[in-house]
């Protein structure tokens, strides 16, 4: 449960504000048509998640737990400092013209996977399966925290994006992981 729990919650966070939400938004805007959207973006973020959450268990079977526990507890703190860095749209508006033939599911789910790879949150699903050995609930708690974030984004659009206090929701998000990571480091010191 503390797996899915830390998950879901830290992906949540990390997400608001982010190029995925974004995206969402512009995907709201472009095709009105919110179930599609949602419905790709769950399919998308269970695929990259998946395969995040499997990469992260196949790290821990090649890396010493030493080695392991020393990586984790940077990468939570180096994700705290990624965090307060500004994410922007890009161009992702220019790829919704280019992908807009194949109809909002085929789309949403593209532009979805695509955005998602290297992006924080995926990142973050790595380092999470990593540190968590219930790889389902490290996937649940990731996807869970993607919806959260993304489907109101859909539903309701842009109108409430504009009202959310961003920057404080990134500030909450990087100090969980600051956290996370100083817990790291200072656990084998308390042994």
């Amino acid at each position: 449960m503390e797996a899915f729990l830390i998950s879901t919650g830290l992906v949540a966070l990390a997400e608001m504000g982010d190029k995925t939400q974004l995206l969402a938004l512009l995907l709201a805007a472009r095709f009105r048509k919110p179930v599609p959207i949602i419905i790709a973006i769950l399919a998308s973020t269970i695929v990259n998640h998946a395969l995040a959450a499997a990469l992260g268990q196949w790290l821990t079977q090649l890396i010493s737990p030493q080695a392991m526990h020393w990586i984790l507890a940077l990468s939570f703190i180096a994700m705290g400092f990624w965090m307060l860095i500004p994410d922007k749209l890009d161009d992702e508006s220019e790829s919704v013209n280019r992908w807009q033939r194949y109809g909002v599911f085929t789309t949403t789910f593209i532009l979805f996977f695509l955005a998602e790879m290297g992006d924080k949150t995926q990142i973050a699903t790595v380092a999470l399966s990593a540190r968590f050995d219930s790889l389902l609930s490290v996937i649940m708690g990731t996807t869970a925290g993607m919806m959260i974030a993304n489907a109101p984004a859909v539903i309701i659009g842009d109108k409430m994006a504009n009202r959310l206090p961003i920057a404080l929701i990134h500030k909450i998000a990087a100090a969980i992981f600051f956290i996370l990571g100083v817990i790291m480091v200072i656990q084998p010191f308390l042994a």
